[in-house]
């Protein structure tokens, strides 16, 4: 049975201990034949990457990184959620729906200086 090809390279933190798990490379082959072997290894904090024709297909990880993983998914997902709703709540407010129409309104030229104003302020 071949042994799986180890990979020296690092791959992306996830900010833990674990950030310098080793990783490994192995082919789909492979991961199916010796599937005990690799999920130890995973728990035990390696990430092995699985291939097909030398091209990464799938990542096998310890439980304890995917969690971390969603974690930080969800806490961004809950910090853009936050940004929506403020952004919707401000573009609800009675100036900015009569803007919005003003704007819908506007001609090109009314547009191109509206634009051209509103840099100005910003610099």
């Amino acid at each position: 049975m071949k042994a799986p090809r180890q990979s020296n390279k690092q791959k992306r933190s996830l900010g833990s201990p674990r950030d310098a798990a080793k990783s490994s490379s192995v082919t789909a082959t492979e991961a199916k034949n010796q599937f005990g072997q690799l999920l130890e290894r995973a728990i035990k904090g390696e990430r092995v990457y699985i291939t097909r024709h030398e091209a990464p297909k799938a990542v096998l990880i310890s439980v304890d990184d995917f969690q971390a993983l969603s974690a930080r998914a969800t806490t961004k997902l809950d910090s853009l959620r936050g940004e929506f709703d403020a952004l919707l709540e401000r573009m609800q407010a009675p100036g900015a729906r009569a803007a919005m129409k003003a704007a819908f309104g506007a001609s090109a030229d009314e547009l191109g200086i509206a634009a051209v104003e509103a840099a100005k302020k910003r610099d």
